[in-house]
């Protein structure tokens, strides 16, 4: 099954090489060899026991003629933060939220299955989506230990959808769920050597969905091309009446795939931002340039610009007040929906569990984040409402929208992230470039691709542009994947060499 897309799986089905059971059975071998065992990536902190029944059931729906979609039958992984009604428990990594099972599938998973997908797991993930400490390591979770980077297996995947991308990098299933509030998906996406797409905040839901921030928090697909990626997008995408900022995905594509376009560069203007990610690694410059390069040949205009203000500004300090004070609100509202489900039902249980297992939970780092949130007040604080005025003005109008504006460019694009750095539970995580900052604080799309190598370890390049622009941005990177196919299978190297 290794490096199979999901179209490529599909025809394996309709022709009836092969069954969604035998799918399932070559994927949990691959689990077991390779996550469990091997080079013991620890990517999955859960195996649904119900994947198997799940798939002969399909396999009886095909055989009667009655195929729901483009995903029938087809492997996914969710990231252990995304509620699945089902003998799998959800506990954001954490000890704290062991319990009984989420009484009922969050919306995007309740769309996978209507669209066919067998949930074939849960992924490990970095505990509370990496809002527990300012000194934590990416990829590591109380309950699900420490998730490898499957390229070289001493680097970090990155997080918080580390478990996620580890896995479809790995050959562990066809696609899966990640999260992101501000780089969960790209990050680890560019440092496993995948696709990830984190949509624009309101076109998918976030009901059933462990949160850190509601006017940040995504839902969104992490695959090895473009077109698988599109493909999950359909089908999780769309309105939802538990989650109404997804009003706005009302009148928006239902099919992301027919945007795809080997030619989708030709003709675009794009925006470079020089001023993010760039100028701060030899080896990204590198990649990120001959990206570039590489997009010019094929026809598309490109055009330097900065932003009036790199992510690294003092308008960070506003960002993580708007976290801090949404983070315990939405928190406190989702435990109290789970209810008996769980044995923490606020934040200040989790703090207090945290304590009371330091030995568990507190052994590598702590729970900064958790003490600073628990001390925000409620959302009609002034403090919470100017700061979030004040980072929506800096990077949606001030941002983006005045660069694409000014420029007449259809896209913006900078480097993903950089040779990924050495998994450290001492010091905590070494980030060095990213780009995830002003699309994650606008609310806009980003999609990010391979894009290069060095030392055996993916970089990707990110492509972001104003809401609801994910056809315009999978026309863009489609092509720019068609013609580089950067993406190398896995190595699992134990270092660089």
């Amino acid at each position: 099954m290794e490096e199979l897309s999901i179209s490529q799986l599909r025809e394996r089905l309709e022709s009836g090489q092969a069954s969604s059971r035998e799918l399932i059975q070559d994927f949990l071998a691959s689990i077991e060899s390779l996550d469990r065992n091997g080079p013991a990536l620890n990517s999955i902190i859960e195996v649904n026991p119900d994947a198997l029944e799940i798939a002969e059931t399909l396999d009886r729906e095909r055989a009667a003629g009655q195929v729901r979609g483009p995903l029938h039958g087809i492997p996914m992984v969710v990231k252990d933060n995304i509620d699945t009604g089902d003998r799998m428990q959800t506990t954001a990594g954490s000890l704290a939220m062991i319990g009984q099972p989420a009484p009922r599938d969050a919306f995007v998973v309740r769309r996978l299955r209507e669209a066919g997908a067998v949930i074939l797991a849960k992924s490990n993930l970095s505990e509370w989506a990496n809002f527990r400490s300012t000194n934590s390591t990416s990829g590591w979770s109380g309950r699900g230990g420490q998730t490898k980077n499957p390229n070289v297996l001493n680097r970090n995947p990155s997080g918080s959808s580390s478990g996620s991308g580890t896995a479809v990098a790995a050959n562990l299933a066809a696609a899966a769920l990640g999260t992101e509030t501000n780089g969960s998906i790209v990050s680890p996406a560019g440092t496993n050597g995948i696709v990830g797409i984190k949509p624009t905040v309101g076109l998918t839901s976030r009901s059933g969905v462990v949160p850190i921030s509601h006017t940040q928090d995504v839902v969104g697909p992490m695959a090895r091309t473009v077109a698988d990626a599109a493909a999950v997008l359909s089908a999780i995408a769309g309105y939802d009446p538990d989650d109404q900022v997804t009003e706005g995905a009302r009148g928006q594509p239902h099919d992301y795939t027919r945007f795809l376009d080997p030619d989708g560069l030709r003709g675009a203007r794009i925006g470079v931002v020089r001023n993010l990610g760039f100028d701060k690694s030899p080896a990204v410059d590198r990649a990120a340039n001959a990206a570039v390069d590489e997009m010019r040949r094929l026809g598309a205009v490109i055009v330097d610009v900065e932003l009036p203000e790199a992510p690294e500004g003092s308008v960070m300090a506003d960002a993580s007040t708007v976290m801090l004070y949404e983070f315990k609100a939405g928190l406190n509202r989702y435990l109290q929906r789970r209810g008996s489900t769980v044995n923490v039902h606020s934040l200040a249980d989790v703090i207090e569990f945290n304590q009371q297992h330091a030995e568990q939970e507190l052994c590598y780092f702590g729970q900064e984040r958790l003490l600073q949130a628990e001390e925000k007040g409620d959302l009609d604080r002034p403090e919470y409402r100017e700061a979030l005025e004040k980072i929506r003005r800096t990077y949606r109008d001030e941002g983006i929208d005045r660069l694409l504006a000014e420029h007449t460019l259809q896209a913006l694009v900078a480097p993903t992230n950089a040779p990924v750095w050495l998994t450290d539970l001492v010091n905590g995580d070494h980030f060095g470039v990213g780009s995830s900052t002003p699309a994650a604080i606008a609310g806009y799309p980003s999609i990010t691709v391979p894009a290069g190598y060095a030392f055996e370890l993916p970089i990707g390049i990110s492509f972001f542009g104003p809401a609801y622009s994910e056809p315009t941005l999978i026309k863009l990177t489609s092509g720019f994947e068609h013609q580089t196919q950067a993406r190398r299978r896995p190595r699992f190297l134990p270092q660089v060499p």
